[in-house]
């Protein structure tokens, strides 16, 4: 009998009416797979193939707006989920019928998850929060849930391996050779992604809940393009090549397909030609040496409409320019891919949401040391600072949209031009992970405010550790005093005063948490949940709550 490897995972709903859905499945040998649901609606396509494992991503038609159905998934018309052992409620595809009065959209966001331990283990670093949210959902399944789930980054990591992998990874090489207890082969990514979401309350969750993702660089290493100096030394190193494009190639996989509409997925030309390819691995491992060697041959941001929520989600590490002296966060197409779609329908929505891996606006303090490193590294004080400047980025992980001027100024453009109108949004909201705390900021442009409400909303971590030296450094970041040596820094480095300012409206906060967004008409609602433990397991705990609407 064919077996369920993997998932299932819920990745795409419909949000204009049209009833689709697009279920993801990993199987163990070539089948059909089939996703049947109780009130008809239905989808059926065979695997395809990827380095000896089977993958579909099954479209699902038919559905009824404003319904919750539950599903479940057969491989060669046997059914496989839900187990018949399963503690969990039905999964289920819930359909918003987004033309309905006082229809909401709900968002819930982080980043940085390293795998749950085993059950019974101890949790080093305390509860998972999407652990905890399932039981919270499991446990009242009519309960508030996320319409989707966003997973900003880090949803694996390649090069921090649990004590469980390092031992299955010693079984199959010599760890004591490059890259040691890093992953090294496609083969072993996906024991990654099999460690990750094979926890039973994520499965489920994921099997229920919508979910959008984007990579950061612990999806393939710690510093993945942080400078061209960077990329130079990986690609000496014999092991790099096998890595970036198994960790591309598995990304295209695991999480990117997920992203897109069917109407994407229908016009996908190498989606189309890896499902009629016996084997698409040679296939992928094309696309992928070909995204590596230059970032305009792939695109892997994208762009979701939730009724009149517009997400961008921007991929601010594959499509990086790191020439020194033209360093940019996003290449020219990619720019403009982006402002082609947050000003495409202007006036159609009230909400927009720009998910990006890594903040756009950062303690003041660090975005000055980044902004201060960057001008050193292209050698505005000469080479032995430009030598110091290199150093200092890589050391300190100085890599964020502040570490690349140019392109912070054209965001900021570009988000005070879509909020300015009499058609703009009543919010932007940049939503953001990667440094391990999770706070609300909101600025200022020099040259007048936009009408829309702008915040940056950064959550992080999901589940991981948040060092001691971490949080005094992020406190620090947003002192008075801090603000005095940034400023000097920048003085230093004859770096020009921002286009805009900003200040702290909520937090730092530390711990195992997640971020909601709860849209409403043109208002909205941000919520952050800590994942804490108590003496009968662990809960989501409300630390901040507010109304966000148009204006100030």
């Amino acid at each position: 009998m064919t077996g369920l490897r993997l998932g299932p995972l819920l990745r795409y709903v419909d949000w204009d009416g049209d009833g689709t859905a697009t279920v993801w499945i990993e199987a163990d040998r070539p089948c059909v797979a089939e996703v049947r649901c109780e009130d008809g609606a239905h989808g059926t396509t065979r695997t395809f193939q990827i380095a000896g494992h089977h993958y579909a991503l099954i479209t699902v038609t038919g559905l009824t707006p404003g319904t919750a159905t539950p599903y479940e998934v057969l491989l060669d018309d046997q059914r496989v989920w839900p187990p018949e052992d399963s503690p969990f409620p039905p999964s289920t595809i819930r359909t918003p019928d987004a033309s309905s009065p006082g229809a909401e959209l709900r968002v819930s966001f982080g980043s940085c998850r390293w795998a749950s331990p085993p059950h019974g283990e101890p949790d080093p670093v305390g509860p998972d929060a999407l652990d905890t949210l399932a039981t919270r959902i499991s446990g009242d399944p009519d309960a508030e849930r996320p319409d989707v789930l966003l997973l900003l980054g880090d949803q694996v990591y390649a090069d921090e391996t649990s004590k469980e992998t390092q031992r299955w990874l010693a079984g199959r090489r010599d760890l004591s050779e490059p890259p040691g207890e890093e992953v090294a082969d496609y083969q072993e990514y996906t024991h990654l992604y099999d460690e990750s979401w094979g926890d039973p309350q994520v499965r489920w969750l994921l099997s229920t809940v919508p979910s959008s993702m984007i990579f950061d660089d612990h999806d393939l290493v710690d510093d993945w393009n942080t400078s061209a100096a960077w990329v130079a030394d990986m690609r000496a190193k014999p092991w790099w090549q096998e890595r970036v494009l198994s960790g591309l190639m598995s990304y295209w996989v695991y999480q990117h397909l997920g992203n897109l509409s069917p109407a994407e997925l229908a016009t996908d030309e190498l989606y189309a030609a890896i499902r009629a390819d016996p084997d698409g691995t040679d296939l992928l491992r094309h696309f992928a040496s070909e995204a590596d060697r230059d970032p305009a041959c792939a695109r892997w941001s994208y762009r979701r409409d939730f009724g009149r929520t517009r997400l961008l989600m921007v991929d601010s590490r594959a499509a990086r320019v790191l020439e020194e002296q033209h360093r940019a966060m996003l290449d020219d197409g990619e720019a403009l891919w982006v402002r082609e779609q947050a000003l495409e329908g202007w006036g159609s929505y009230d909400h927009l949401l720009v998910g990006t891996s890594l903040p756009w606006l950062l303690p003041p303090f660090i975005h000055d040391v980044e902004s201060w490193d960057a001008a050193l590294s292209r050698g505005e004080r000469g080479a032995r600072w430009a030598r110091f400047g290199e150093w200092l980025r890589r050391a300190a992980d100085l890599e964020h949209w502040a570490a690349f001027p140019d392109s912070f100024e054209k965001l900021a453009a570009l988000i005070s031009e879509v909020g300015s109108g009499p058609g703009a949004p009543a919010t932007v909201c940049v939503l953001s992970g990667d440094v391990h705390h999770a706070y609300v900021a909101e600025p200022s442009w020099r040259a007048g405010d936009p009408d829309a409400r702008v915040l940056q909303l950064t959550c992080s971590p999901v589940h991981n550790s948040i060092p001691a030296s971490m949080r005094f450094g992020f406190r620090f970041g947003w002192s008075r005093l801090s603000r005095y040596l940034g400023k000097a820094l920048a003085r230093h480095g004859r770096v020009p005063d921002p286009s805009v300012t900003w200040r702290k409206t909520g937090g730092p906060w530390f711990g195992n948490q997640l971020m909601t967004l709860t849209m409403r008409g043109r208002s909205a609602e941000l919520r952050l949940d800590h994942a804490r433990t108590h003496d009968d397991g662990a809960e989501l705990v409300t630390v901040h709550k507010r109304t966000l609407t148009a204006g100030r």
